[in-house]
């Protein structure tokens, strides 16, 4: 049983006892004294072109807890000498450790930053399908605006220049940025259908129940927590689901489709799927298990 105060969620408040690093600003509210600990002040750094793999410990072995999406904001807390640094993820507070060879500065000053809208996309080392991938993006990603011009190329097809983060610069086909913002939850949840499940994944790349629920709730600007009792807790209860409600589960969060029917990225399948509560086996044993309804605030 740990013996730190329930309000400190390792999850999300920066203190590790083996190692005995905190945050500064969890100073004071260690038990037990602070004699012993390293105290470190977070600073600003960003995902580099490629999915960051945010893991339970320094060890490549360790099981993946979530993933930051190319260019998005991070904190780098402390890293270790073999290259392993402790980090946060900027929209949802989570923590994890990633390779510090991940990850890049910063954003600079200048530069329109873009958004990546499709489900899965690549950078180009050139205006054209043919030419070399530098990168796979996804919805979520942020990229920077490069100088130049669109060109259009082949059937019309219209390229926008940009640098990945890290600096270099690419190519990508603008059709994977234009904006892109779904009616509800449900409609985003159900473009991933099929996607694999992976654990901690944030993508449809490979993403688990409560990546999904988080990227279907960014892609209508609305910010959730990252784990399923995470996003129980901040969502307000209802009785009965409507379309884009969470349901919750031991462990588990789908989007609701309406009154039963329910999309989640499950483990039994290993994929994204619509399943009916109370029907069948798996939706027998879901609609036993159910542990309420959420959601978003008015």
């Amino acid at each position: 049983m740990s013996v730190f105060p329930a309000e400190l969620d390792p999850r999300t408040h920066a203190f590790d006892p083996q190692a005995r690093l905190a945050e500064v600003a969890l100073r004071g509210r260690l038990p037990g004294g602070e004699e012993g600990w390293q105290f470190v002040t977070p600073h600003p750094a960003r995902a580099g072109k490629a999915r960051v793999s945010l893991r339970a410990r320094p060890d490549a072995g360790a099981a993946q807890v979530s993933e930051a999406l190319p260019g998005e904001a991070l904190e780098v807390l402390y890293t270790r000498g073999d290259g392993w640094s402790w980090v946060r993820t900027a929209h949802d507070g989570y923590l994890g450790w990633a390779r510090a060879q991940a990850l890049v500065g910063a954003e600079e000053a200048g530069g329109e930053e873009l958004r990546v809208t499709a489900l899965r996309a690549h950078a180009f080392a050139g205006p054209g399908v043919s030419r070399a991938v530098l990168a796979e993006l996804c919805a979520g990603a942020r990229l920077t605006r490069a100088p130049g011009e669109v060109v259009t190329e082949g059937a019309g097809r219209r390229w926008v220049p940009v640098r990945l983060p890290g600096g270099e610069e690419a190519w990508v086909g603008e059709a994977a940025l234009r904006p892109d913002v779904p009616g509800d939850a449900a409609a985003f949840a159900l473009r991933l259908l099929e996607a694999p499940y992976v654990w901690g994944g944030r993508s449809a790349w490979g993403l688990d129940c409560s990546g999904l629920t988080q990227l279907a709730y960014a892609a209508l600007g609305r910010g959730l927590p990252r784990d399923a009792d995470q996003q129980q807790a901040f969502l307000p209860a209802v009785e009965v689901p409507g379309r884009g409600d969470l349901a919750f589960f031991p462990g588990h969060v789908g989007v609701m489709l309406d009154g039963r029917q329910m999309v989640h990225a499950n483990a039994t399948h290993l994929r994204v799927t619509v399943e009916t509560l109370g029907e069948g086996e798996y939706g027998t044993r879901l609609a036993r298990e159910l542990s309420g309804f959420g959601r978003w605030r008015a």
